[in-house]
């Protein structure tokens, strides 16, 4: 007689998702203190909830514990690995999860997705992280707008450049020509 099937585990922390959503961020996974609190970017290093206000995408910066206000905001978030935890070189070689990314993105088609570390992008899109450049990006055509962002753990200091995060916020809020829907015309 056949064993049942092993039902997936929970995922560490909950997607906070939903249709209509302006913005989508996703994580590589949640870290050991974010599990622990069940709070996403709940470490007191990580520079998440400072930037998300500074680019003017949440009214004030708000606390990890806080993260299911974002809905309010037209912000959702997510991770590519939602069954494991820890940096990114502490993660089983199958911690990410890019289809079951692109089928819970598609469910709820938010008008752009914002990747919070070049990793989860690189997996997602089949390229390498060195391939990839912080801002906006090509991305599959039946598939939100993507942006790639430095990653705001306090472990990614050297990369940390706050200017994507701002031309996000600039997007957000309309302040922008480009067309989110598409790729940004080349610049000189």
């Amino acid at each position: 007689m056949p064993l049942p099937p092993i039902p997936d585990p929970a995922p560490v922390l909950p997607d906070l998702l939903a249709p209509g959503l302006r913005l989508v961020f996703c994580g590589s996974a949640p870290g050991a203190v974010s599990a622990a609190r069940g709070a996403y970017y709940a470490h007191p290093g990580n520079r998440f909830w400072r930037i998300l206000h500074e680019a003017g995408l949440t009214p004030r910066r708000l606390a990890p514990a806080e993260y299911p206000l974002l809905l309010g905001f037209g912000i959702g978030l997510t991770d590519m690995a939602k069954h494991a935890s820890g940096n990114d070189d502490e993660l089983p070689p199958d911690a990410y999860d890019p289809a079951a990314f692109a089928a819970r993105i598609r469910a709820v088609r938010p008008a752009a997705v914002a990747f919070t570390a070049k990793a989860p992008a690189a997996a997602f899109l089949g390229r390498r992280t060195s391939a990839l450049a912080y801002g906006r990006t090509s991305g599959p055509a039946d598939f939100p707008p993507v942006w790639v962002l430095p990653s705001t753990s306090g472990q990614a200091s050297r990369f940390w450049d706050a200017r994507p995060w701002h031309a996000l916020g600039a997007w957000f809020h309309g302040a922008t020509t480009e067309d989110p829907r598409h790729e940004p015309a080349s610049r000189p």
